[in-house]
């Protein structure tokens, strides 16, 4: 990013119900019911999040309950969240909750369906 880049802050006392489309740094302090797709989200602690999250980049402080989809993604101790998580690049503080499957992004094809067995097909 230039130093022409911009980001926006969702304050503590906000609460948004719907999509957020971002194409700068996103900063979210407030609660948020909805999907988020963003370049750079940082989530403070006492933010929520209702819904699937998408961004290069994702530093997580809080709670989320939805997917997770990040480049690089970094939960931190005092998160909380309950759902799938994809990622590239993966760094985890001990004391996060995790309660989801992890799956590398290039190891998990968006619409692959995993066959229970070869056998199975004779």
């Amino acid at each position: 990013m230039g130093s022409g880049s911009t980001f926006s802050v969702i304050g503590a006392d906000v609460t948004i119900k719907g999509d957020i489309a971002a194409t700068a740094d996103l900063h979210v302090d407030g609660t948020i019911e909805g999907d988020i797709k963003c370049a750079s989200l940082v989530q403070g602690e006492s933010s929520s999040i209702h819904g699937g999250v998408v961004a290069e980049s994702a530093r997580l402080a809080g709670r989320v309950t939805g997917s997770i989809t990040a480049r690089e993604l970094v939960i931190l101790k005092s998160a909380v969240i309950e759902g799938d998580v994809h990622y590239d690049a993966l760094t985890i503080e001990q004391g996060a909750q995790v309660d989801g499957r992890f799956a590398p992004n290039a190891r998990q094809p968006v619409k692959a369906v995993p066959s229970p067995s070869i056998e199975a097909a004779e």
